[in-house]
């Protein structure tokens, strides 16, 4: 084995496993996922089938990652982070053909007990913020908190709020990276 499973963690039948993963108490890792390289699953963490997570994906504690959901390298799920894969579910009704998708760009994070409906796209190195309720796709580089979500500004790849001159230009203090804002959309350049 090339990964770290506690011992209370559950590892179904065909499950792909990237090197330097580390899995712990008491999650449940479903068959058909693929989890990357030198990710870390908290504790009591769901993923579900046909789930994929990139390398460097860090999943904190009480995370339900449910199928139909793919995040990219580097993306960061805050605790009790939920994703839903129904956009109207019953008890007494099988959906299970009408999941939807849902893609979690490169670089992005999602903050504690935020909520991602099914059917969108939370865009590169976005920030969900703790608690939020995202109901529509998110660009890359947006800033967005509430609920409904809603964007309240840009964020820089460091995790810095950028904040643009009149040339539509700003650089992230900490990591000195430049950006512009063209169409409303951030371009690092």
């Amino acid at each position: 084995m090339t990964y770290f499973a506690h011992d209370s963690a559950v590892i179904d039948d065909n499950c792909i496993i990237g090197k330097g993963t580390k899995i712990w108490h008491f999650s449940h890792i479903m068959s058909n996922c693929v989890i990357g390289k030198n990710c870390n699953i908290g504790q009591n963490v769901v993923v579900s089938p046909k789930v994929v997570l990139g390398d460097n994906v860090k999943v904190q504690n009480n995370v339900s990652i449910y199928t139909g959901v793919t995040c990219e390298d580097d993306v960061f799920l805050g605790p009790s982070a939920v994703f839903t894969n129904v956009m109207n579910p019953r008890s007494a009704v099988n959906r299970r053909g009408d999941y939807l998708k849902t893609i979690v760009k490169k670089g992005a994070s999602i903050g504690a007990n935020a909520t991602i409906v099914c059917g969108n796209s939370i865009g590169e190195y976005a920030f969900i913020g703790a608690g939020a309720v995202v109901i529509s796709e998110i660009p890359p580089y947006a800033l967005v908190v509430g609920n409904p979500s809603k964007q309240i500004g840009w964020i820089s790849e460091y995790g810095h709020k950028l904040e643009f001159d009149n040339n539509n230009e700003a650089t992230c203090i900490e990591s000195g990276q430049k950006y512009s804002l063209k169409n409303n959309q951030v371009i690092r350049i």
